[in-house]
């Protein structure tokens, strides 16, 4: 009795088997095209995303370039050192500070600035104004960092700069923004905003056009403003969205626009332009401390990553709107 159950047991594992493969190849032969499509991509991610994560053994070992990855000693203390050395030494407290608080000032004042902009848009009637706003305020996103930075030295010169024009107009003395302490976040923060407020705007914009035209319809026959329409149904239907782009935003406080803030930052605002991008390229490129830059870097994505986690747990439990 017990033979006869096992091989029938056995025999429904080989059917149940046998109809997953039946099913997997049904799949693959229904979507062939689109899988021969994704290839590519995948292979992009696979060479360029994931080969080079072997890389991050440089964190546990002195690398030495001669010996490659695998053949560097390990440090001490079971490979931590690096992570040691660079906890206890005298700048981590200071990156981390400004890496911190420079991103969290740019998701304090720049993340409901598209929010506010798509809203606004969302109010105009259709037509040439309209589209003219909307194509303007892209323009700024298709301009590289450096181009930026340079706009804002030519327009912040202490010499012939159109802003310190101005402030002599007035009869102030000049100032030497870009070289004083005080000015380098406000002028991070706000050209960041100004770059990236209409680009970031698209996906609000589509996720109202996407909202039921009954609904304002609705509110309108019961007599609701425009103010009380986009408060009660447009934001509502945009929540989801800001939802996820504020998870997005949160995993990326540990990171910081490096080519920006080489390009800004001078001795004078080392203070408060140091972070932890910036770290890393002095010690890894201009030191060749390839172990210890490696090392920093992979603590700063650790720390990025755990905060989207937290992030997206938050969400989850607010309203269950989140990224998985």
């Amino acid at each position: 009795m017990e033979s006869n159950a096992g091989l029938a047991i056995n025999k429904n594992l080989n059917t149940g088997l046998r109809r997953k493969r039946t099913s997997i190849l049904s799949i693959i032969n229904r979507d062939k095209y689109l899988l021969i499509m994704m290839l590519p991509v995948v292979a992009f991610y696979v060479i360029f995303r994931y080969v080079p994560m072997y890389g991050v053994l440089m964190a546990f070992k002195e690398y030495n370039p001669v010996k490659g990855i695998w053949g560097s000693p390990w440090v001490d203390n079971y490979g931590m050192q690096n992570f040691i050395d660079f906890f206890k030494g005298p700048y981590f407290w200071r990156i981390l500070r400004n890496t911190v608080y420079l991103n969290f000032l740019s998701l304090l004042w720049g993340f409901p600035v598209p929010i506010i902009f798509a809203l606004l848009l969302n109010e105009l009637r259709d037509g040439f104004f309209k589209r003219f706003v909307q194509t303007v305020s892209y323009l700024p996103h298709f301009l590289s960092t450096m181009v930026v930075v340079a706009l804002m030295f030519f327009m912040l010169s202490p010499v012939n700069g159109v802003v310190n024009e101005i402030i002599k107009a007035f009869g102030h003395e000049p100032i030497y923004f870009l070289g004083e302490k005080a000015w380098f976040r406000t002028l991070y923060v706000m050209t960041d905003i100004w770059q990236g407020f209409g680009w970031g705007s698209i996906i609000y914009i589509a996720a109202i056009q996407s909202i039921d035209p009954g609904l304002y319809e609705a509110a309108l026959i019961d007599g609701a403003s425009r103010f009380r329409r986009a408060w009660h149904i447009t934001l509502p239907g945009l929540l989801p969205t800001i939802q996820i782009m504020l998870i997005f935003q949160i995993g990326g406080l540990m990171g910081s626009n490096l080519e920006k803030v080489l390009a800004m930052y001078e001795t004078n605002t080392y203070e408060v332009a140091d972070v932890i991008s910036t770290f890393v390229y002095r010690r890894g490129i201009q030191s060749a401390d390839y172990s210890y830059a490696t090392a920093v870097g992979l603590f700063n994505s650790l720390v990025g990553f755990i905060l989207v986690l937290l992030a997206n747990w938050a969400s989850k439990r607010l309203n269950e709107n989140s990224l998985w």
